[in-house]
């Protein structure tokens, strides 16, 4: 039935209307379909208007099996009507045009019509191959990739259709695909063993590389298929051909730790010392993999144990960093190297103890030595302490390794902090078990440039302060690189003021807080900063910066009364400056504070302030084991409670 059909565009919407079916009436079919789907896909979906909807239901068909939301061709109607079957356009392919909601059209999927050939092939139908060779149609055409019929019977392990193939096309066993891949290369990847050998027979060159550069046996040792290798290897396979990366048939069956094809590949003249681009051989690939057997192997074979890849690590160094213990025990019974650092300088233990294997550690200690160890700018205890590696950091005191060790300039600047000692990691870590035990083995807590007393104090770690205090960390410590009139710690611990009492319990110096520079004067407006601690240590403040500055800033402008309240206990007669002052007088809450300061403060106060003084901050700490009455005990420790 010949169908007229008319596709009109609306001027104002550009939507495709169905009203008119004169206009078009001289064009095809097939012809229409295409045009209506350029101009669905070009204008994309627009919304459907009251006009077009009653057209659309007008147009569709009372049937119960249509959806009334799609308008139907003539064609697609009558394909319905008829059964269901697919109606086609006058050059045959089928249309399977439809509309969707919004009045654009699309084509449904049709079913790929499968190639009688590969068909032919996959079903090993020789017969049916041989009839179409005789009719003479020509198998010897790639297809869009590339591929013959003779790379599909390699590719499916039809052996028979392959032969076939060959016998009438001989001048295509090494034809590639698009990617390079050979017939004999397809079956190799696939495993078919009897296609693999009539191609070998037949004469196919057996070292053809794909686009990656891998081989036949490559690919064989890839799969870890034994009789592909040693077939292959019969028929004058390259054994040291290298892939794209330079990787050997030999490092991929190490890799694999098939023992098997190991000894075949170097039996069959692989280059055991042959190394990939990164400079890694076999034995690098043994050690790094932790296959023990392989190791063994080739170190028989005379590979070399202290290979080292480009970056400079060893095979030891591998090991180490992946926790291999019988690699590691091996190769040092073999004479390897521990003291072959990297390109970075680190040794085998550095990355054992970095790692934590404790028992890797317990191997390497006899054998490395401490002058390299000194000359690499870093310790292990520094790797253990960073990583909280307590066993191995416990191990590594004990053998008698300098807690007090510093990293080298080169890897503090590093840090931003510029941290440099043992002790320094372990309290950045919060590791109260690590810092004691540094501090048993005689760790110095004031060598940092940022004391780890500071650290601890950000931390809020009462613990921790309580043990650097009492292994002598100074408890009015201050940054360099910051400088300010009064001590660090105080600056460190205004916004906690628990830590903040504690501290000035413990003896820090709170007098220092209020010799401001202006008195009771006119004070310089505040530079305003997004947080002048935490910038860069490069940037050097000109000048030490003041209590007062540092309580107006607006981070800390609300808790000027309470810190100013707590640091009036501990000071005897000092004078608030106009500041200071001022900050007090903003806020009716805290008339008492200034009260409390004012001149003179009470007798009582200030011979407690002189006992602690004379009694000095070493011995404030150890006031509970004086020999004093308990009431005096409690007074000197600002117990208020009694």
């Amino acid at each position: 039935m010949t169908t007229q059909v008319t596709v009109a565009r609306n001027s104002q919407t550009g939507a495709i209307n169905h009203e008119d079916y004169s206009l078009y009436s001289s064009m095809s079919e097939e012809e229409l379909i295409e045009m209506a789907i350029e101009q669905s896909l070009t204008e994309g979906p627009s919304e459907p208007t009251a006009a077009k909807t009653a057209s659309r239901e007008q147009a569709v068909p009372s049937e119960p099996y249509y959806s009334q939301n799609f308008y139907l061709y003539p064609w697609q109607r009558h394909a319905a009507q008829s059964g269901g079957q697919t109606q086609t356009t006058s050059s045959g392919s089928p249309s399977g045009v439809w509309m969707r909601y919004d009045g654009s059209l699309f084509r449904t999927p049709q079913p790929e019509v499968p190639d009688p050939v590969v068909s032919a092939i996959k079903e090993g139908d020789e017969k049916a191959l041989d009839a179409m060779m005789k009719s003479g149609k020509n198998l010897a055409q790639p297809n869009k990739d590339g591929w013959l019929p003779l790379h599909e019977a390699a590719y499916y392990g039809q052996a028979g259709c392959l032969k076939l193939l060959h016998k009438s096309y001989p001048g295509t066993i090494d034809q590639r695909t698009l990617q390079e891949e050979t017939p004999l290369y397809l079956a190799t990847n696939k495993g078919h063993l009897e296609c693999v050998l009539a191609l070998l027979q037949a004469g196919a060159e057996p070292d053809i590389a794909n686009k990656s550069r891998e081989t036949p046996l490559y690919k064989a040792c890839e799969r870890k298929n034994v009789d592909a290798v040693r077939m292959l290897l019969q028929y004058n396979a390259d054994a040291n051909h290298r892939c794209n990366r330079g990787w050997t048939a030999l490092h991929e069956a190490v890799g694999r730790n098939d023992m098997e094809i190991i000894d075949l590949l170097v039996k069959g003249g692989a280059k055991i010392e042959s190394a990939n681009c990164y400079g890694i051989t076999s034995l690098f690939v043994a050690a790094e993999s932790g296959h023990l057997e392989a190791l063994r192997y080739l170190a028989k074979c005379g590979a070399e144990i202290n290979t080292q890849a480009s970056d400079k690590a060893s095979a030891l160094y591998e090991a180490c960093k992946n926790g291999h213990e019988k690699i590691v025990e091996f190769l040092l019974s073999q004479g390897a190297d521990a003291n072959k650092t990297n390109k970075d300088g680190l040794l085998p233990i550095h990355m054992g103890s970095k790692k934590g294997y404790f028992e890797i550690v317990k191997m390497l200690l006899p054998v490395t030595s401490r002058t390299r160890i000194k000359r690499s700018g870093i310790s292990p205890l520094h790797m253990a302490a960073e990583c909280n590696r307590d066993d191995v950091l416990e191990e590594l005191v004990e053998a008698g390794f300098d807690v007090n060790a510093t990293l080298s300039f080169e890897r503090a600047r590093l840090y931003e902090d510029r941290r440099t000692t043992v002790l320094y990691f372990a309290v950045a870590n919060n590791n109260v078990y690590a810092t004691e035990l540094l501090l048993e083995a005689g760790a110095n807590p004031n060598i940092d440039l940022i004391n780890p007393l500071l650290i601890s104090i950000r931390h809020g770690c009462l613990k921790i302060m309580k043990l650097l205090l009492d292994y002598g960390a100074n408890i009015n410590a201050y940054i360099a690189s910051h400088p300010t009139t009064f001590p660090a710690t105080i600056m460190f611990s205004m916004k906690y003021l628990a830590v903040l009492k504690f501290l000035m319990d413990m003896g820090c110096d709170g007098n220092s807080c209020f010799d401001c520079l202006y008195g009771c004067g006119l004070h310089p407006a505040i530079e305003t900063r997004r947080d002048r601690y935490n910038d860069s240590l490069e940037e050097k403040q000109p000048h030490p910066v003041q209590f007062c500055e540092i309580v107006s800033t607006p981070e800390m402008n609300r808790w000027a009364g309470p810190i100013i309240d707590v640091l009036l206990d501990y000071v005897g007669n000092v004078q608030l400056c106009s500041r200071l002052k001022e900050h007090i007088d903003s806020y009716e809450g805290w008339v008492n504070i200034k009260k409390k300061a004012e001149l003179p403060r009470p007798l009582a106060h200030l011979c407690r302030i002189k006992v602690r003084t004379v009694m000095g901050k070493d011995r404030i700490p150890l006031i509970d084991t004086l020999p004093l009455p308990g009431r005096l005990i409690r007074y000197l420790q600002y117990d208020f409670t009694h």
